[in-house]
């Protein structure tokens, strides 16, 4: 009797790993525009007159509508609803449709700097409701991915699969930091990276839609071979998620240590350039390290995690060396460059060993036809961290920390100690719930601790 050996699409290595470049690009795609503005804070200041306050509030945008719309939740339910196709070309779309009014705002074709709106620069907050329109769709788009990697990868190199994503993905947030002043400076325009950024994230869209035909061939793959299917998702199934305290565990981590780092990226140039005198030019090479080390190190990882497990002790680690490097960055010693670089370089070390751990542990916690909801409520617990820390930075920056000089570029300097104090807080917060989800999975038994690839 003859044996069928391959009975689905993703049993081919090409296919799956052609499939996983295709949605990671698109992916790259957002990364880059999610931290175009931030190398830009100084210029933002002294060429369209932004506050701190207004930085703050603008990269606090990113939570809005998927914090308080609950987007993100609802992204979520359309994903295990309506398929990864669907909602993956959707947030596409929208992450071009709110670049596009992002553009359009920091250009000068919405808005200005002496017209208010809502109590805000108008500028601003057109250029903000662009932002938050984008993060719906970079963020649906984000559990999206993750469920088409878990679709194609199951039983598979998942944890491998999922770090070069990530670091691909990361990809883009380095060329943000490292290019973006440059190129504006070239252009001698504040808008034109973000002008670079829409053309990007049309060709993304194309990647993606390419993407689409290889799931219809997997989908048609699986009925041919004779797969289970597993009951459809039910809106009963979120209580069932949200009673899950290893769930939660996995959230709280995820919004504590993303919070001592996205938003850290925001400031990282400006705090180059302040504690550290890095000139304009040059500040945000240094932060730019930071996604670098985690195109080599998540996936090494995520490879890590899928061969020999630990997931739990990887995620405790990354916690320990992120509170380290943000209290060094407080304390006022060794404000050389080559000392921030060190940091950062260790930082993304940390960034990597949390991130290929964490993702990959979700779906031995939570099934299968439950993750797309699953991933958007992690993503949603995120985005308040995402939408509220920028905002207190800007606001504790411009209250606490303005100092009377001025950098060398003519932009108003400040004293870093007490974000930093507060970064450093939030890595402590992780580091015990890393330790509580570590317990959790000893008395449950998820399997965090064990390796991904079955034999």
């Amino acid at each position: 009797m003859t044996e069928v050996i391959k009975r689905k699409l993703s049993d081919s290595k090409a296919m799956r790993w052609t499939a996983l470049a295709l949605v990671a690009f698109a992916m790259l795609c957002g990364y880059f525009l999610a931290d175009v503005l931030s190398p830009l804070k100084p210029m933002l200041e002294s060429e369209l007159g932004w506050s701190s306050s207004d930085f703050g509030l603008f990269t606090s945008a990113y939570g809005w509508f998927n914090v308080f719309l609950l987007m993100l939740i609802l992204g979520g339910i359309i994903l295990d609803r309506m398929g990864v196709r669907f909602t993956g070309l959707a947030s596409c779309a929208l992450m071009v449709f709110g670049c596009g009014i992002k553009y359009a705002a920091i250009a000068g074709y919405l808005g200005d700097t002496t017209t208010l709106l809502l109590g805000w620069k108008s500028q601003v907050m057109y250029a903000s409701i662009g932002y938050a329109i984008f993060a719906v769709g970079v963020e649906t788009a984000g559990i999206t991915v993750s469920k088409v990697i878990v679709k194609w990868f199951k039983g598979k190199e998942m944890a491998l699969a999922m770090g070069l994503e990530m670091a691909t993905a990361r990809i883009g947030t380095m060329m943000a930091l490292a290019i973006t002043v440059p190129f504006a400076k070239y252009f001698k325009s504040v808008s034109a990276p973000v002008l670079l950024c829409l053309i990007l994230l049309c060709i993304g869209f194309i990647s993606f839609f390419c993407y689409t035909f290889m799931d219809k061939k997997l989908e048609a793959s699986i009925a041919e071979g004779d797969v289970e299917e597993e009951d459809p998702f039910r809106l009963s199934d979120i209580l069932v998620i949200v009673k899950n305290k290893g769930f939660w565990l996995i959230a709280l981590l995820c919004v504590l240590f993303y919070s001592a780092v996205f938003p850290f990226l925001k400031y990282a140039t400006d705090l180059m350039v302040n504690k550290y005198h890095v000139s304009e030019d040059l500040a945000g090479l240094i932060p730019s390290l930071l996604p670098l080390g985690t195109l080599f190190l998540t996936p090494f990882f995520g490879n890590l995690y899928d061969r020999k497990g630990k997931g739990a002790s990887i995620m405790i680690l990354g916690a320990v060396m992120l509170i380290g490097v943000h209290l060094l960055f407080a304390l006022p010693l060794m404000n050389q460059w080559w000392f921030a670089t060190i940091l950062m370089i260790i930082l993304g070390i940390a960034f990597s060993l949390v991130p290929s751990a964490m993702w990959p542990s979700v779906p031995k916690i939570i099934p299968e036809k439950q993750l797309g909801t699953a991933y958007a409520l992690i993503f949603w617990v995120q985005n308040w961290g995402l939408m509220g820390v920028p905002f207190l930075i800007g606001v504790v920056l411009d209250k606490y920390c303005k100092l009377p000089t001025k950098t060398a570029e003519g932009a108003t300097a400040y004293n870093y100690t007490i974000p930093m104090i507060i970064f450093t807080c939030f890595g402590v917060l992780a580091l015990i719930v890393a330790f509580m989800l570590k317990a959790e999975d000893k008395k449950k038994k998820y399997g965090l601790e064990e390796p991904n690839i079955q034999e």
